[in-house]
């Protein structure tokens, strides 16, 4: 039976989708103009096409992009334009030729006028709106031939005699309309005064930000013919952005040249620092509070590559990834403590003045449970090193989540597999020996890192109570695991026993009040429970962890974070297979309410993730994880949380799911979907690839990328 549990645990799912990773999609590619490819500054007015290529008016220049520069060229002379009629009453905004006439865009109405006659106001309905239309700004006919405008009202289309009508119900984002544009296969865009829209098969994708503009307000917008590339004049300048036919596999390579290149700092990631603002050529490595996790993260990503693809360049980032984690237990005061950072004694910045003694009273007079420790970069033993203390259970999660898959999908020798044994043991070690405490150099235990029953009895840990039982359930199963050592076992049996760990984890995060809710509480919740779950054997257990891991999910599950999403399916799944397997049935489980096994079993036999937002969230990750600030909080097709007590600037979209990944400030696993004015640097960070690698392999690894579509 053991022999069957670890085939089902370990059978490379991915060999069902090996097609999906190399399937072509589209990935929308920007490019930022301005006066460092020789455009003229100014408010760009107009943009038209001569010999294929883009020529910009702005102010009373203009300029033709030519072998990747802006080139001062003649003003042509405009073309002469339609005689329009006097409409009274009302201010003309926009004109189009629409079949043997025109359509015409006003302040108060949209209008459609032949020669000779007078023209007619029109008023579109359908099933759901009829609307007086005011400030028609916009007004295109896409390839189809129908007849599009943008209004105060919303968008609408005219198909043969019927109007399909948008507003922020329907995803329509803004609706401050400047102008529109046609491109190929029915595609429209428009431009606001705040970004750009483009209406592709009646779905709407929102580019507004530094991200995709290096302005908010549009003033034109030119489509290329022959591939679809848009043109997207501002009031600062250009924006090129290209469709790009690339595959998942492809997008990988791109992301790991990019830690490679930019994140990698004596075999630690992080993020990099950007010493010009959205420059990634000016990036310099930087240091985080969490490199610990961080690398375990992309150590985890290699080490999933590794298992799908047997690719040797993902054993040797996997392995090189793990020596780092390592190195960061190894170089403590204590015997299994590990170190946050690790930095060279002549690092630039001056990190113990930066952390004074009085840079910690500082801090604790707005949060009273900031530890003050000095020096929080205490020296190493033979001096070359500082190494930064207070480490935290994220840390501790991230170690342990990447050490079981390390060492059962990547160390292959006993030597590589001793090395595994003997950090997990010493960590784990560490905190039994201190009563399930990380305790720090100066004999106390770190601010987040208190996994006692004592801390959960708390006034101050009570809200820590079911994610860290969760937590160090998990770090004693894959300890039991990866060294077979039955201590552990034992070591759990006495917190389940007597202090209810177990119980708590059926409840291991908290919701409310939102004070208590944090993010990267979601990132330590999922990857422990990849381990307690992964490596729980006794079925009772698994019933009550595989409803803990169903509560932990339903809060987030309309995030679309594929690397939650991947750790959900990939355990529901196996909850699955043991359940088709029988292994819940007829055991005696839970005398004392015989109901209780089979009602988890039928809540829960099927998970309820959906493979496709796992696709959508990995093929809409930009290719550029600069950390923009975008604020949503504008947008019509949004709906603010009203829970009591939330914090301002949370929400979703009208359908209850959060905006797509590319449309808000998201460049980190550890941070909430919903937050509708996020910034990670503004401009002056570079986040790494794990953000897309980790999630990507392991939902190959696990077979769960689906068909390749993604909706």
């Amino acid at each position: 039976m053991k022999s069957l549990f670890y085939w089902v645990l370990f059978f490379p799912f991915h060999l069902l989708a090996q097609s999906v990773p190399d399937q072509k999609f589209v990935q929308e590619v920007v490019t930022i103009h301005g006066s460092g490819t020789g455009l003229p500054n100014g408010k760009v007015i107009q943009i038209a096409f001569k010999n294929n290529q883009p020529v910009a008016s702005i102010a009373g220049k203009s300029a033709q992009f030519s072998n990747g520069k802006w080139i001062t060229v003649s003003n042509e002379k405009p073309a002469p334009k339609a005689s329009l009629p006097v409409i009274p009453g009302t201010k003309i905004l926009a004109a189009i030729p629409y079949k043997n006439g025109q359509a015409i865009g006003c302040a108060e109405g949209l209008y459609f006028f032949q020669k000779g006659k007078n023209p007619e106001r029109i008023f579109p309905e359908n099933e759901h709106y009829s609307w007086s239309l005011r400030n028609v700004a916009a007004l295109v006919t896409d390839s189809k031939g129908r007849l599009w405008f943008g209004s105060e009202e919303g968008v609408g289309y005219l198909d043969g005699n019927k109007w399909k009508l948008f507003t922020g119900k329907e995803g329509l984002p803004y609706n401050q309309f400047t102008c529109a544009a046609a491109g190929p296969d029915g595609i429209v865009w428009f431009g606001t005064k705040k970004g750009a829209i483009q209406v592709d098969n009646d779905q709407f994708k929102y580019r507004f930000s530094r991200r995709w503009l290096p302005d908010d307000h549009v003033n034109a917008i030119a489509i290329q013919a022959n591939n679809g590339t848009v043109w997207i004049g501002t009031d600062k300048g250009i924006s090129q952005i290209v469709r790009q036919s690339i595959s998942l596999e492809e997008k990988a390579r791109i992301f790991t040249r990019q830690v490679e290149e930019r994140h990698n700092r004596m075999g630690f990631v992080a993020q990099s620092h950007l010493k010009e603002q959205f420059n990634v050529a000016s990036s310099e490595v930087a240091i985080s509070d969490n490199d610990g996790m961080y690398t375990s993260m992309y150590g985890a990503a290699q080490a999933f590559r590794y298992a799908a693809t047997g690719d040797p360049e993902a054993k040797a980032l996997a392995d090189r990834s793990f020596k780092a984690c390592k190195w960061l237990v190894d170089i403590t005061h204590e015997k299994g403590f590990p170190a946050r950072v690790i930095i060279p004694v002549d690092w630039p910045e001056k990190v113990n003045e930066t952390h004074s003694r009085e840079d910690n009273l500082r801090n604790q007079q707005h949060d009273p449970m900031w530890k003050d420790i000095y020096p929080r970069f205490p020296k190493s033993k033979d001096g070359k090193y500082y190494w930064k203390c207070d480490t935290s259970s994220d840390e501790l999660a991230g170690h342990f989540f990447f050490y079981g898959i390390y060492y059962d999908l990547v160390a292959k020798t006993e030597e590589e597999k001793q090395a595994v044994r003997d950090v997990v043991g010493d960590m784990t070690d560490h905190l039994i020996r201190h009563g399930y405490k990380l305790v720090d150099h100066d004999g106390k235990v770190t601010r987040w890192g208190d996994f006692s029953p004592e801390y959960f009895n708390s006034v101050y840990g009570y809200d820590q109570r079911g994610l860290n039982s969760a937590v160090m359930l998990s770090f004693l199963n894959v300890a039991r695991h990866v060294t077979g050592d039955k201590k552990y076992d034992a070591e759990a049996k006495i917190l389940r026993d007597k202090y209810n760990y177990h119980i708590n984890a059926m409840h291991p995060k908290e919701f409310f009040p939102p004070e208590n809710v944090v993010p990267w509480d979601n990132n330590i919740c999922l990857m422990s429970l990849y381990g307690l779950i992964n490596y729980e054997t006794d079925p009772s257990l698994l019933l009550m962890y595989r409803q803990g891991l169903e509560v932990a999910w339903q809060h987030i599950s309309k995030q679309k974070n594929a690397f939650w999403d991947a750790i959900y399916a990939a355990l529901a799944n196996r909850f699955t297979q043991q359940a088709d397997q029988k292994m819940f049935e007829n055991k005696g489980l839970f005398p004392e309410n015989r109901l209780y096994a089979s009602k988890v079993v039928k809540a829960h036999q099927k998970g309820s993730y959906r493979t496709d937002f796992i696709l959508e969230n990995l093929q809409k990750i930009p290719l550029d994880l600069i950390g923009y600030t975008m604020d949503n909080t504008h947008r019509l097709d949004i709906v603010f949380d009203s829970s009591p007590m939330q914090e301002k600037n949370i929400g979703w979209r009208t359908d209850g799911y959060a905006l797509p990944i590319d449309e808000r400030g998201h460049v980190r696993q550890d941070r909430d979907g919903f937050a509708l004015l996020a910034s990670e640097g503004d401009g002056h960070d570079e986040h790494e690839g794990t953000f897309f690698l980790l999630p990507y392999y392991m939902a190959y690894y696990h077979g769960l990328l689906g068909s390749g579509e993604a909706k």
